[in-house]
């Protein structure tokens, strides 16, 4: 299904708590963590001219996330980066001193961080970023994960150092049971979703998810005209629309926010011009985006600068994995999880609608970029639904430097 033009995004700004964090200011911030982690560099940005051409576009490039700090995707930006803010500024607090990235190394901030314990629910990707944040500084992690994380997920999360929680239900239960534990023993919650009275957190995590944004824009010779993104409890999407608007200004994308069309809450609020849940059913392929209540601050970001919405099948999904992963002549190949190639498969369905593409305006000088949010996070899954084994196909790769 597609929504077009659903909110006067052109003409709307951004709330100002909003434009604080998820602007080049914000974004400043991440890169000087991601310096002190190794990461400034970032990831690798790839042309698919192939496969754009195929779809009737003037370029395409792919953001690949999926080596990310080593853990498999662009989560990996938000949940360690808000872990070790929350670090600093309580030790900060109880010495009476301002601390800077390498002091989570010292002796004293980690005596202190040994006391505090982070946790969060997750669909895999968020836990694996919370807990590797946490162990890093001395600090525990509990990471709460519900009935439809496969088991390959949960022991990749406890491969970090993770102690696990599962919760029956869905995600949004799992995400109510660890706010739940977390006030009763006074832990940390780091989630990638807020509530009301809890955003500051979500919006750090947020603030991280930009990097990825402005590593692409500074690595492409012309901003997009169009941007495709997935959605799950819209933290992702949001940071990205926020981040493109604040950093180009007038010259800002045309930007089209994609949900799974089986837990679609985004493209509901979108259709009700308010926060709304989408009804639980079965579960999606798309697993890390199988969320049925949306963040109420990705929403407050969206509605004023996504310009469109739309969802996809489970089968859109798969077909994006496989474009990526047995592309065209000349184009490199590239690792997605169901999850990550979900910006592409919007794309590729929007491409196939004469009636998008004129919503749209995409057309042969479009140049569109998507965001590869996660690599084969579970590579038998990966293996069902692309023939394909992740880790040859990842090794038999040609790989392009970093932002090239």
């Amino acid at each position: 299904m597609f929504l077009a033009n659903a909110l006067p995004a052109h003409n709307a700004t951004l709330h100002p708590a909003d434009a604080e964090m998820l602007g080049p200011a914000g974004t400043d911030e991440v890169q000087r963590y991601l310096a002190w982690r190794g990461n400034g560099a970032g990831t690798r940005l790839v042309a698919l001219p192939g496969l754009a051409e195929k779809l009737g576009v003037g370029m395409l490039h792919v953001k690949d996330e999926g080596g990310r700090l080593g853990l498999g995707s662009f989560k990996a930006l938000g949940g360690g980066y808000a872990v070790a803010r929350l670090v600093l500024e309580a030790a900060g607090g109880k010495l009476g001193k301002t601390l800077d990235y390498p002091d989570l190394k010292s002796a004293e901030v980690r005596a202190l961080a040994k006391a505090m314990v982070f946790a969060c629910a997750t669909d895999g990707n968020h836990g694996k970023s919370v807990t590797e944040g946490a162990v890093a500084v001395g600090a525990r992690a509990v990471i709460f994960v519900h009935a439809h994380v496969s088991d390959a997920r949960v022991a990749a999360i406890a491969r970090y150092g993770a102690e696990i929680v599962r919760v029956d239900g869905s995600y949004d239960e799992s995400v109510k049971e660890a706010a739940r534990v977390a006030e009763h023993e006074g832990w940390t919650i780091v989630s990638d979703t807020s509530w009301p009275g809890y955003e500051r957190i979500p919006s750090l995590v947020m603030q991280g998810y930009t990097a990825m944004a402005r590593e692409a824009l500074a690595a492409m010779a012309e901003p997009p005209t169009h941007v495709f993104v997935q959605i799950g409890v819209g933290g992702v999407a949001a940071a990205v629309a926020a981040h493109m608007a604040l950093a180009l200004k007038d010259k800002r994308p045309i930007f089209i926010a994609v949900d799974p069309a089986l837990a679609a809450c985004m493209f509901a609020s979108a259709k009700a011009g308010r926060a709304v849940a989408a009804p639980a059913g079965a579960p999606t392929v798309m697993a890390m985006l199988d969320c049925y209540e949306p963040s109420p601050i990705a929403w407050r970001v969206l509605e004023r600068v996504a310009d469109a919405f739309m969802t996809v099948e489970d089968a859109d999904a798969i077909a994006a994995m496989n474009a990526l992963a047995k592309p065209v002549d000349g184009d490199p190949a590239i690792v997605a999880g169901e999850s990550g190639g979900v910006g592409l498969a919007g794309l590729m369905r929007a491409a196939s609608d004469a009636k998008a593409r004129a919503a749209l305006t995409l057309d042969a000088a479009s140049r569109v970029l998507v965001f590869v949010t996660e690599g084969a996070t579970d590579p038998e899954r990966y293996r069902l639904h692309t023939g394909l084994a992740a880790d040859t196909l990842a090794r038999s790769q040609v790989l392009a430097p970093p932002n090239d």
